[in-house]
């Protein structure tokens, strides 16, 4: 069932509203159909009762051999008067005995009629099948059905009402009709009302979730491009209070970031500073070592310091300047990486492959990619690129011809500073950084890096861009 329901906070609350607004037009609907019903049926049973208690005063004052004439005269289809010598024969069915005695005690009132004169009254639904008088007195005759239940079942129709009265010569007179109960609970006009007040609601609806909806996208933007480009512009702080509550949140915590940052990079800037001094005090002590031997090794490990510290200055800048966006030809771009360390006696190769061109930063894409080809010929012996373009990505892919990396070593080896000892040496030259700076300048390009073995032998560094 939950496979069914929208996903996005816009189509659950605008599910909920919907859902809402069927439930109170019905709700509504039934409530109006009963009161217009009961209200229809008081006005009409007060009306036939009036003119039963009229006609009634007429025959009981008209002499009696007259009485005939004038209960013809009075008899038609739609009220049926008959004259009797006995009480007629009530309709049996589902009477509704508030409305019969609410009618008996009117008649009763207005004849002032005695206890031993009490009318008889009955209001039962007409059989479906047959006329609205099918079941009253022979002498009434059967005429033609006015309304049964129509075509919206219970809630339309009419029902009848039977009413026999003694007169003072012991003759009863007796009155067939129909009380109306209020017609089709959902006419045309009804409906088209009802309609129209929905689609106002809708709308209103729509805008009213969307306005608040709406700000919670371009906070979740606004965090992804966050991920990216620490020097993104602040949100604006707009729409609700809490909106403008969150978007300030947000604002604070990268200017916070931001500094950080900036922070980390001066540390690491002033530790770099403050090491090279005795680091060259060392290389000239060492220079003045006598053994050969001893002071090569010693040279060495200063330099590999030095390296370190270099390239761990070089990785925090990084990530803390942000280069601006261009549009660039991704295959020529690699190309130029390929065909410089090609000029330089390398072992690298690329497929021909067609031009892609996309927003990127140029330099630090540049940097990461010559990384992960670096990587490719040092332990790998070879490199080979490829450039693909598809819908939803550009896929850059370097293999090599290494022994490859262990599974459980995939993903460890993009930790800063991380060595694979079966297949990186301190001879190298390499520190551990030039895959975690390779990660973090494609995942902030919203991409993705990832490492696998190759079935035929050696490693495959994967990088998928977003087209």
């Amino acid at each position: 069932m939950s496979g069914f329901l929208p996903r996005s906070l816009f189509g659950q609350t605008l599910l909920a509203l919907l859902v809402g607004l069927v439930i109170s037009h019905a709700a509504g609907s039934w409530i109006y159909t009963l009161d217009r019903e009961q209200a229809v049926r008081a006005v009409g049973g007060f009306a036939a009762a009036q003119r039963i208690t009229n006609l009634t005063r007429l025959v009981q004052d008209t002499p009696r051999a007259s009485r005939e004439r004038i209960v013809a005269a009075l008899n038609d289809q739609t009220f049926r008067v008959a004259l009797s010598a006995k009480p007629p024969a009530m309709a049996s069915g589902d009477d509704d005995g508030q409305v019969a005695d609410a009618i008996r005690d009117f008649l009763v009132d207005q004849l002032s009629l005695g206890s031993a004169q009490q009318p008889r009254v009955s209001a039962p639904w007409p059989a479906r099948s047959g006329s609205v008088f099918g079941n009253w007195h022979p002498m009434m005759g059967r005429g033609p059905m006015m309304h049964g239940f129509g075509a919206f079942g219970p809630f339309g129709g009419f029902r009848e009402l039977q009413v026999a009265i003694p007169l003072s010569d012991g003759q009863w007179l007796s009155f067939a009709t129909a009380l109306p109960q209020g017609g089709p609970a959902f006419s045309r006009q009804f409906l088209l009302s009802m309609g129209l007040m929905a689609i106002i609601i809708l709308v209103i609806s729509i805008w009213v979730v969307r306005r608040v909806t709406g700000p919670l996208a371009s906070l979740s933007s606004a965090a992804e491009k966050l991920g990216s480009d620490l020097n993104a512009p602040p949100m604006p702080e707009t729409g609700t209070i809490e909106m403008r509550q969150a978007s300030r949140a947000f604002n604070t915590m990268q200017a916070r970031l931001r500094s950080l940052m900036e922070n980390r990079t001066r540390m690491l800037a002033a530790i770099s500073h403050d090491l090279r001094t005795p680091l060259t005090l060392l290389r000239l002590r060492a220079e003045h070592v006598e053994d050969a031997s001893e002071r090569d090794k010693m040279l060495a490990s200063i330099a590999e310091m030095d390296s370190m510290i270099a390239a761990t200055l070089q990785f925090a800048r990084d990530e803390a300047m942000a280069e601006p966006h261009r549009r660039t030809d991704l295959t020529a771009l690699l190309a130029s990486v390929v065909d410089d360390m090609a000029d330089t006696g390398l072992p690298v190769a690329m497929a021909p492959a067609q031009s892609i061109v996309c927003e990127c930063q140029p330099v630090a894409l540049k940097r990461a990619i010559a990384n992960l080809i670096d990587n490719a010929v040092k332990y790998g012996k070879r490199a080979h690129a490829t450039i693909r373009s598809t819908p939803q990505a550009v896929e850059i892919t370097i293999d090599d011809e290494g022994p490859g990396i262990p599974e459980d070593e995939l993903v460890r080896v993009f930790q800063p500073y991380y060595r694979v000892e079966g297949s990186r040496s301190r001879e190298t030259g390499g520190i551990g950084l030039g895959l975690a700076i390779a990660l973090s300048i494609i995942q902030a390009h919203g991409g993705k890096l990832t490492l696998s073995n190759r079935s035929e032998g050696g490693l495959r560094a994967r990088v998928s861009l977003p087209a």
